[in-house]
């Protein structure tokens, strides 16, 4: 951004716990509060109180307010979203159900899929056609629109997806359907595909549509709460989402398409991940956030995230691709998986530890925070093991049970598997440390990455506790703890730029490429990006990244070009195929002579101008302050109890190093260091965990 703002908020509403950083000049004021999942603003605003009360500023005095969201995530996956229904061309009705046609298991008759968020009978169809160059075939029947409205509004629907054939090219008759339904249905959300997902393949640009008016209703409110909360007050400052891709936005921006928030946490820490990866120097980064209720890994090269425009939510059918809810839109490419601490561990059918996906979340939670939960979780076992300071959880604000977890696990873990002690709490650990593990190597593995070469950032309020086994099991020789480690995603919305890009798929062969309309069509798509950025911060320097998605002419997908960004020139366009048939020879082998390329999709990225990131220097070697106590802790590797050294992150200097096993405690996480790993503290403060050598 143009200038650095001296007093910053950012919050990020996980499933289990709410997130808040305050920056100063005085420096930076953290804290976890329980999620309040139905009401989520009042989480965020108590979370907002204490970290001002630490600072001893007035809400006033915050200058920008920075806000991540797990919300239309987990409306999806629970299918908690609104009444919606779907308007489509005729003849198309099934499509949601239909999906591309393509089986993700081939031999199994049994595959699963999601549902569709709208059931049959509330998918409607209207007479109309417009071919692909935009000629009417058959003209609106108007009639028939106004006999679904008073169908819709019979049916009580909250929202309506409006999605026709060709219509992200031409999107009249979408428009002409919203002119007809709104004054019908007074209060209710339509959303149009040629606004939502202005690109080829309606499936998925039916599905986002669809997935943007299921959640926009319950998103549009709870920001709109949010917003008079704040004001009352008294903390006027501007407020910006953060988007799934990385970038923020503006409150008016994300209420039309909630949508593009569905990773806004997750992104959070991949900037964060990103910008320790430029600090220290380190050219490959697995990046493991590990919350209440999922872990995300993603893979980082050359200091930034791997990137996408398509991600599919809930996933039905053991976490393979192709078996959730495909959304087409700008993300940061990771892996989620249900492994949180307080996902519930139980024992299968056939007689095995599983743990997750569901999560005990805030309410009731785990069985150790007192609040009603019965069944053992992740965070229950780390009780157990040792590795959490039932006195200082969350920096003391909620007192953990240790008999509870404890009885918890003997209950369902223990009597069924004829485990006592702290065995069944190591079962538990050991398999969502395995689950995590094999999660990252698949997705290593789908990206032709060698996991053991990264080195791993470890941040959330649970990753720190299992990021030293679980690098144990991958191989990796390095992990990195940074400051404020159980807040990291939030810290991560205070480094993201504002961003905002537009994609729009219009088809253009090399052969006939039209350099007018190729740039008419790009400075349409920056004006429209630069509007949404620029009226967020007015007056700041603004940087603009151009990419199209071409293929050769019949084939299926495309790879992704960057473009110059200025106006084509003549030459541009061979320098172009050239670099897409390079890249082509480097994934496929080869490039394909005398065959014509095209350009399928084009998008225009603008953002504020990222701060530059200062290479960390080397910190001088110190002596490591005592440790504050002793406590018996589970270690793997020797397959028993040990009693290890606790520190305190807050007395260690840069310099200072650890022999493993040892634990370094902070106010909302802890790090375990392993005994096959010794840790030091390096000149910004983070742990730097390293493998012996032979270890």
């Amino acid at each position: 951004m143009a200038a650095v703002q001296s007093v910053r908020l950012a919050a990020d509403i996980g499933g289990t716990f709410t997130d808040v950083v305050l920056e100063t000049p005085k420096g930076r004021f953290t804290t976890k509060v329980l999620t309040t999942p139905r009401a989520p603003e009042e989480g965020v605003m108590a979370g907002i109180a204490v970290v001002l009360a630490e600072a001893g500023l007035a809400p006033g005095a915050v200058e920008l307010f920075i806000h991540g969201t797990t919300l239309a995530t987990n409306a999806l996956i629970e299918r908690k979203g609104a009444r919606t229904a779907f308007v489509t061309t005729e003849g198309m009705r099934d499509i949601l159900e239909m999906g591309a046609e393509k089986r993700f298991e081939q031999y199994d008759i049994y595959m699963e899929r999601p549902p569709p968020l709208v059931e049959r009978a509330m998918r409607y169809t209207v007479r109309e056609r417009v071919s692909a160059a935009g000629r009417v075939l058959l003209p609106l029947d108007e009639v028939a629109v106004a006999r679904i409205a008073v169908a819709l509004r019979e049916a009580k629907v909250q929202a309506v997806a409006v999605g026709l054939m060709h219509a992200y090219a031409h999107g009249g008759h979408e428009q002409r359907i919203r002119a007809i339904l709104e004054p019908a249905l007074p209060g209710v959300t339509v959303c149009l595909s040629s606004e939502v997902c202005p690109e080829i393949r309606e499936y998925e640009r039916f599905s986002t549509t669809v997935a943007n008016a299921y959640v926009r209703p319950m998103m549009a409110g709870y920001l709109r709460r949010l917003r008079a909360a704040l004001d009352a007050l008294g903390l006027k400052a501007p407020l910006f989402l953060m988007m799934s891709g990385g970038g923020l936005t503006t409150l008016d921006n994300a209420m039309r398409f909630p949508i593009r928030l569905v990773e806004s946490g997750p992104a959070g820490g991949a900037i964060l991940a990103s910008r320790i990866a430029h600090e220290c120097g380190l050219p490959e980064v697995l990046s493991f956030d590990m919350g209440g209720t999922t872990a995300k890994i993603c893979l980082i090269g050359g200091g930034e995230p791997e990137r996408s425009r398509r991600f599919e939510v809930a996933r039905a059918y053991r976490d393979l691709k192709g078996s959730g809810l495909p959304v087409r839109i700008p993300v940061i490419e990771m892996v989620e998986i249900g492994a949180g601490g307080g996902s519930i561990a139980r024992v299968d059918a056939m007689g095995r530890i599983a743990v997750g996906p569901d999560s005990a979340g805030a309410e009731p939670g785990p069985a150790c925070y007192g609040r009603g939960g019965t069944r053992p979780t992740v965070t229950d076992a780390n009780l157990v093991l040792g590795r959490i300071d039932g006195e200082r959880f969350a920096g003391g604000k909620l007192r953990l049970d240790s008999a509870a977890a404890l009885d918890a696990l003997a209950r369902e873990i223990g009597a069924r598997l004829a485990l006592a002690e702290h065995w069944p709490a190591a079962g538990v650990s050991e398999i969502v440390e395995e689950n995590m593990a094999n999660a990252a190597r698949v997705h290593a593995i789908e990206r032709g990455k060698v996991i053991s070469r990264h080195a791993m950032i470890a941040f959330g309020g649970g990753a720190p506790l299992h990021a030293g086994r679980l690098a144990e099991k991958l191989g990796i020789g390095r992990v990195i703890v940074p400051v404020g480690a159980g807040v990291g995603s939030a810290i991560g919305f205070l480094m993201a730029p504002v961003a905002y890009e537009v994609v729009r798929s219009h088809a253009m062969r090399f052969s006939a490429f039209d350099l007018d309309r190729a740039n008419r069509l790009l400075a349409a798509l920056r004006e429209e990006a630069h509007g949404v950025v620029a009226a967020g911060v007015p007056g700041a320097e603004l940087g603009e990244s151009r990419i199209v998605d071409i293929r050769y002419v019949g084939q299926g997908h495309e790879l992704r070009v960057a473009l110059p960004a200025r106006a084509l020139a003549r030459a541009d366009v061979a320098a172009i195929r050239d670099a897409f048939e390079a890249q082509y020879k480097q994934i496929y082998g080869l490039a394909i002579a005398g065959m014509d390329v095209e350009i399928v999709t084009w998008s225009v990225t603008v953002s504020t101008r990222p701060e530059a990131v200062a290479r960390a220097a080397a910190a001088n070697a110190a002596a490591a302050a005592p440790p504050i106590g002793r406590r018996a802790v589970y270690e793997p590797t020797l397959g028993r109890m040990v009693e290890m050294p606790i520190y305190w992150r807050f007395d260690l200097v840069p310099g200072a190093a650890i022999e493993g096993p040892a634990i370094v405690a902070e106010h909302e996480t802890s790090s375990v260091v392993p005994a096959s790993f010794t840790a030091r503290i390096d000149a910004l403060g983070y742990i730097v965990m390293d493998r012996r050598t032979g270890g």
